[in-house]
């Protein structure tokens, strides 16, 4: 099969274009590098994947890069994932994650890809609602912009499906984490956390600390995204999470223990504005219709992150 995956040479991208790569895919990678690391790509290069340094935002490019390589399907990864610049400035977050999607779904209309599955986000979407976990029939309430341009985004992946037969299927992470997520990046608050317990600093925790989140390890996400390929009679949008509550103060106590760092202390900040309180998945969907789970425990993630990032320092 062929593979294009927009984002390839970011953190969950990376990590979904080497499982290709196992399972026998020619991959071609679109990326900007505004947020991705072209060394997350350097085996994959070594075993010939196409790399395009592009924006999705760059329409007419898109489509000169998909009409050339003729995926038969396309994981749709790019994006704006920064919640506090969506919120600072809208119209911009909206040209990225709704004019930018629009673009791959027009791109992979016009050069006859068979499918496209769609990133999108779980807790930002569905913002502070009952019941948690929180299934995909819950209406949604985006408490960012973020949250907005990622259901906007969703519509047109329908649209294109209703109109012109594409078939699409949209996965709502929810909070990944694991090997290559950048500590000095925006969003990833166990990569944040991992950096300062491994440079000896402590934790800044925005509001009291009980808020929760489903933390969901990036190899169990990446074999979402492979059922979802495999799957094509599923569509609209799909929970992908472990459908367990873990809470800040719980993340800061297991790294605590894991790292071997009493002094790893949390530090207190004002809460910030746009932040939901409790965000986790029902993933029952996920296990019926794409027979997926997330079976790695927090724990387990944990320790794997811990170990790449020393692995890399040491490097």
């Amino acid at each position: 099969m062929r593979a294009l995956v927009t984002g390839g040479a970011g953190f969950i991208g990376s990590n979904l274009v080497d499982a290709l790569l196992d399972r026998g895919d020619e991959v071609a990678v679109v990326d900007d590098l505004s947020t991705g690391r072209v060394e997350n790509l350097d085996t994959a290069r070594r075993r010939g994947i196409g790399f395009h340094e592009a924006s999705i935002t760059d329409a007419e490019r898109l489509l000169r890069i998909m009409s050339g390589t003729r995926p038969d399907i396309v994981f749709h990864l790019a994006a704006q994932i920064d919640v506090r610049k969506s919120i600072e400035d809208p119209a911009w977050d909206a040209g990225i994650n709704v004019g930018g999607t629009i673009n791959v779904l027009e791109a992979a209309r016009r050069s006859g890809v068979a499918r496209v599955v769609n990133t999108s986000t779980g807790g930002a979407i569905y913002g502070d609602v009952d019941p948690v976990p929180t299934p995909e029939t819950v209406a949604p309430r985006p408490m960012a912009a973020y949250g907005t341009s990622k259901l906007c985004a969703e519509t047109y992946c329908g649209w294109y499906e209703r109109l012109y037969g594409l078939s699409t299927v949209t996965l709502r992470y929810g909070n990944v984490y694991g090997p290559r997520q950048d500590p000095l990046g925006e969003a990833g608050v166990i990569a944040i956390f991992c950096g300062r317990l491994m440079d000896g600093g402590r934790p800044t925790i925005y509001g009291d600390g009980r808020q929760t989140r489903d933390y969901v390890f990036v190899g169990d996400v990446v074999a979402a995204n492979l059922a979802a390929a495999d799957h094509p009679e599923v569509g609209g949008a799909v929970n992908i999470g472990t459908g367990r509550e873990t809470s800040v103060l719980d993340l800061v106590q297991i790294l605590q223990q894991e790292g071997h760092r009493d002094d790893f202390e949390p530090e207190f900040e004002a809460e910030r504005l746009g932040e939901i309180e409790r965000s986790c998945l029902d993933v029952t969907r996920a296990r019926e219709q794409l027979g997926w789970s997330a079976p790695t425990s927090l724990v387990d993630g944990l320790r794997a992150t811990l170990e790449a990032a020393r692995v890399e320092l040491a490097g």
